[in-house]
């Protein structure tokens, strides 16, 4: 009895060692050994796993339409400048000239920058921020099928940070534009741009807050406000709804540290058109201007002219043979309305006056000491202002 007992025992560790080594050499043996030899096979694995069905629908719940739609139409841009070293003043001594030549003089280096574009028509048309193309002597945008070409300015609009550049190229794939009307807070945004230079990204958020102004990033304001993460080389990209059609242009994000914290702020599409259009046909946008330095009325303003409401503009400074000074305006006046539109403050005052059409006629009412009066003035055009670029 014992000597059958120590035959199996021996067979059991023979059995146990072959069944070892097989299944580590030739695992795919041991587990057709375990499908019973009907062809049944399974995952090779040294712990169990589960793994997801396959779904008729695997994008349900995603953005992947969206941003398949829109990511071909946004572009990389990279600029170039050139930028001239300060003349060393030693190479000015003779002596030092003779034996160390012009290496130390007048040298060139390029400086480079980066940003985002947005293709907006198929005859090579592509948006962008003014503060990623302005003083670049060459810029190159990078499609995401590959291709590259060198794009040329076709102008610029400092006051709201937009520009508009050309390319020659066939075939390119144009954004949808949105209905920006339609949009509102809460609904899923997408940021699509090239940030730190990493590549093509897509971030996604919520529309955080609209008609954002007061800012002090552009002259003029009316910023969506979006929580999706806009970085550094985000410029110029789009940010599109959940269906991949255009909202806004990114620009600007306010961060403490250079980077993402959830507030980042976008041009919207009906600012961006309108811009976009006048900058093809005239090569700038044009403006209505009256020529006056305005102020909000602050509530020691409102005391020290005993005003009953505190909306409006205070003229502070009328120029001189200017389209207000024509029309009779002075300093000191209130502007409470503009061709019957009423003025809230000066951000207003100025958005109001600057869809005037240059040349036309309107009608500015002013309050002057407690009595309204009414001003008729030829519409001027508001001078071109070059703004300092921001990175």
């Amino acid at each position: 009895m014992r000597r059958l007992w120590l035959l199996f025992a021996q067979t059991v560790t023979v059995g146990l060692a072959i069944w070892f080594i097989v299944a580590t050499l030739k695992p795919d043996w041991a587990t057709g050994m375990i499908g019973g030899g009907h062809g049944a096979r399974i995952a090779s694995s040294t712990v169990p796993l589960q793994e997801a069905p396959v779904t008729a629908n695997p994008g349900q719940g995603s953005y992947r339409n969206a941003s398949k739609r829109a990511m071909p139409a946004v572009v990389n841009i990279f600029t170039t400048k050139e930028a001239r070293q300060p003349k060393n003043p030693f190479m000015e001594d003779p002596f030092f000239r003779k034996f160390f030549g012009d290496r130390f003089g007048d040298q060139e280096e390029k400086q480079f920058s980066l940003g985002s574009g947005v293709v907006v028509s198929s005859q090579g048309y592509i948006l962008t921020n003014n503060h990623v193309v302005e003083a670049a002597d060459e810029i190159e945008i990078a499609l995401a099928d590959g291709r590259k070409a060198t794009a040329k300015l076709v102008g610029t609009d400092p006051e709201t940070d937009l520009a508009v550049i050309k390319v020659d190229l066939k075939d390119l794939p144009a954004i949808t534009l949105g209905h920006i009307d339609q949009a509102m807070v809460g609904d899923v945004v997408l940021a699509i741009g090239n940030p730190f230079g990493v590549g093509q990204t897509v971030t996604m958020g919520i529309v955080s807050a609209l008609g954002r102004n007061h800012l002090g990033i552009n002259t003029f304001e009316n910023f969506i406000q979006t929580d999706a993460a806009i970085n550094p080389g985000n410029s110029g990209g789009a940010l599109v709804d959940a269906n991949g059609n255009l909202l806004g242009i990114n620009t600007a994000i306010y961060s403490r540290s250079g980077g993402s914290l959830g507030i980042g702020f976008a041009i919207p599409v009906s600012t961006v058109k309108d811009v976009m259009d006048s900058i093809i046909a005239t090569g700038q946008k044009v403006r209505g201007w009256i020529g006056v330095e305005p102020q909000d009325i602050t509530p020691e303003l409102a005391d020290s002219f005993g005003l009953t409401k505190k909306s409006g503009t205070i003229i502070a400074g009328v120029l001189k043979a200017g389209p207000a000074d024509k029309a009779g305006m002075k300093p000191g006046d209130i502007l409470i309305a503009v061709e019957g539109k009423p003025v809230t403050d000066t951000t207003d005052m100025l958005n109001l006056i600057a869809q005037l059409k240059p040349g036309s006629k309107a009608r500015m009412t002013v309050l002057r000491k407690n009595q309204e009066m009414a001003l008729d003035l030829t519409v001027g055009t508001r001078p071109k202002i070059k703004r300092e670029a921001v990175e």
